[in-house]
């Protein structure tokens, strides 16, 4: 028996890698001679570094940079050859402010400028950003204002160096950068903004976004990505000329899932609460859609919208959870892989 394990990180939880070990674990107690390929995944948002690290290789790179509140921080990012791999989230992720400090209002992409030139500086001509779980609202200024800053330019649009580069944004969301699905409005509670602070920072997208489209002649704004972590696919977009592409296809892609799959019996796949918005482009979705025919088995920490799940496609769609556990434990990193292994274990014996 052959199953692909392919399950999205647990975010504050688990890791991709993590969440598969686990998933293994339980294939293996009850299939102990079962061939389990574990694949780490990401969506563009937390683990990508790692997921890319494990489909190429490549070199990673450590430097200190500065996180969403300015502090000096420890990130990374991958060089294999030419290609630069960078997780935005290492520089200015929601999980680098403590919950009293989330504040979209004053969090800056500054770090994320730093890394990006910093790999520019080490001869990478292509530069891959996965846009996820960033705890800023920026729109990317502070981001852009680092590369000024790096490159000694004022207009970062006519920096010579970075015409010379290629940008791709991978993210699995498609919003624009304003309006009732933007940046602000569709994203930025979660990092701390109060209903006060929307229109504070929609008016700052928009004037922003007017500005350059007056200065430069055109508008990305509408673009799809434009609204992805918070706005910083707009700046990739206007001012780096970036190409989006879906996270999920990309790191797919990168890893040749379809040829891992072949002869498989099963896939498990995953992610921390799956519901409606599971199909709307996230990691899950896109192994289905890779799956070749495979039955997909979806586990979650939380699941709504069953119905229309297994509607899509998903043989099955099993919380991994007990209704009465506390989600207080359901988040702590040793039952979630405990649950993960019984509820694995459960679903391969009956098959």
């Amino acid at each position: 028996m052959k199953v692909v394990v392919a399950i999205d990180s647990f975010k504050g939880c688990l890791s991709s890698a993590e969440a598969n070990a686990a998933a293994a674990e339980g294939v293996r107690s009850v299939v102990p001679d079962a061939k389990v390929l574990s694949v780490p995944v990401s969506d563009g948002g937390e683990g990508f570094l790692e997921a890319c690290a494990s489909a190429v290789g490549g070199e990673r790179v450590r430097l200190t940079v500065h996180d969403p509140l300015m502090r000096p921080t420890e990130a990374q990012y991958l060089l294999c050859g030419p290609t630069a791999f960078i997780e935005s989230a290492q520089a200015c992720g929601l999980t680098l402010l403590q919950p009293h400090e989330r504040n979209p209002l004053v969090a800056s992409s500054y770090g994320l400028g730093e890394i990006v030139a910093n790999a520019v500086g080490r001869g990478a001509t292509h530069v891959v950003v996965g846009l996820g779980g960033s705890g800023t609202s920026d729109v990317g200024i502070g981001m852009l204002r680092a590369l000024s800053d790096a490159f000694l330019v004022e207009d970062i649009a006519l920096c010579d160096t970075l015409r010379h580069v290629r940008f791709t944004v991978a993210s699995d969301v498609q919003n624009p950068l304003c309006g009732p699905d933007g940046a602000a409005h569709g994203f930025s509670i979660q990092k701390g903004a109060t209903n006060a602070m929307l229109p504070i920072l929609e008016e700052r997208a928009r004037t922003f976004a007017n500005d350059s489209a007056l200065r430069m002649g055109f508008d990305r704004s509408e673009q799809k990505g434009a609204g992805a972590a918070g706005g910083l696919g707009y700046a990739f977009l206007q001012y780096l000329n970036a190409e989006y592409q879906s996270g999920v296809h990309l790191l797919l892609d990168l890893i040749r899932f379809s040829e891992k799959t072949k002869g498989a019996d099963l896939i498990i796949t995953g992610e921390g609460s799956a519901d409606r918005q599971t199909l709307m482009g996230k990691l899950p979705m896109g192994i289905l859609q890779r799956a070749q025919g495979v039955p997909v088995v979806l586990i979650a920490g939380m699941t709504f919208d069953e119905y229309q799940l297994l509607e899509e496609g998903f043989a099955q769609v099993v919380c991994i959870n007990p209704p009465d556990l506390p989600i207080v434990e359901c988040l702590k990193p040793d039952v979630a892989r405990r649950n993960i292994r019984h509820t694995v274990a459960q679903l391969l014996s009956q098959l």
